[in-house]
C-alpha cells in the first residue's frame, strides 16, 4: 500500500473538523501543556528536533520560538494538517520543515536527531503499531538523545515498558497534570550512550 494512501486518524478525528482543531485546543489550554513539554526537553542551540505527529504545527512552532537555534522538523501523515502548519509557520516567520510520513517508517537517517517531541498523538496509534513506532524513534535518535512524549493519562507503565523494549533507557513518567477535563502524562525516555549535544 502506498504511504500516501495508508489509513490514519486525523488530529481532529475527521477532516471536516480540522479548521476547529486549533481554536479547540487553545480553549482547552493546550499551549501551556506544550510549553511544559518543551521545557522538559531542555532544547539547546544546534539541536535537531523531530515533532512526531505534528498536526497543525502547534508544538513545532512553540519549540522554535522557545529555542530559535534548533532545527525543527515536523512529521505527520495528514497533508491537510501539514498545509496549515506550513501556513502558520510562514505567517510567524519561523523556519520549520514539515514533511509527510508515518511514525513506523521514518524518512530520516539513523542517529539524526537530538530530541523527539510528540504531543497528543500516541493514543491515536493502534496498539500493534506502537512498538514499531518506538523502534523507529530509537533508530533516528543519537546516543544520549531523548524522547519527550505528552499524551492523555492512562497506563503510562505499559508505555514505558514498550519504550524499554524498543531499546530506550530510563523510560519513565515525568509529570502528571490536569488539562480542564483531561488528565495528562509526560513521559521521557533516553537513548543509551552519551553525546555532547544531549
Amino acid at each position: 500500500m502506498a504511504e500516501s494512501h495508508r489509513h490514519f486518524l486525523p488530529a481532529a478525528g475527521a477532516d471536516w473538523l480540522l479548521p476547529f482543531y486549533d481554536p479547540f485546543t487553545r480553549l482547552l489550554g493546550a499551549a501551556s501543556a506544550l510549553r511544559r513539554l518543551i521545557a522538559q526537553a531542555e532544547l539547546a542551540p544546534g539541536h535537531r528536533v523531530l515533532d512526531l505527529g505534528c498536526g497543525t504545527g502547534a508544538l513545532a512552532l512553540e519549540a522554535k520560538r522557545a529555542q530559535p537555534g534548533c532545527e525543527i522538523v515536523g512529521l505527520d501523515p495528514d497533508v491537510r494538517a501539514l498545509a496549515r502548519a506550513r501556513a502558520k509557520a510562514g505567517r510567524a516567520g519561523l523556519d520549520i520543515a514539515f514533511e509527510q510520513g508515518f511514525g513506523d517508517a521514518l524518512p530520516f537517517a539513523d542517529a539524526s536527531f537530538d530530541r523527539v517531541l510528540s504531543s497528543f498523538m500516541f493514543h491515536h496509534l493502534p496498539a500493534a503499531q506502537k512498538p514499531a513506532v518506538l523502534r523507529e524513534l530509537r533508530r533516528v535518535l543519537r546516543p544520549g538523545g531523548r524522547l519527550h512524549l505528552l499524551d492523555f493519562g492512562g497506563a503510562s507503565h505499559a508505555l514505558t515498558a514498550q519504550m524499554r523494549e524498543a531499546g530506550f533507557a530510563r523510560a519513565e513518567p515525568v509529570e502528571q497534570r490536569r488539562l480542564w477535563i483531561a488528565s495528562l502524562v509526560y513521559v521521557r525516555a533516553e537513548c543509551p550512550g552519551s553525546a555532547s549535544s544531549a
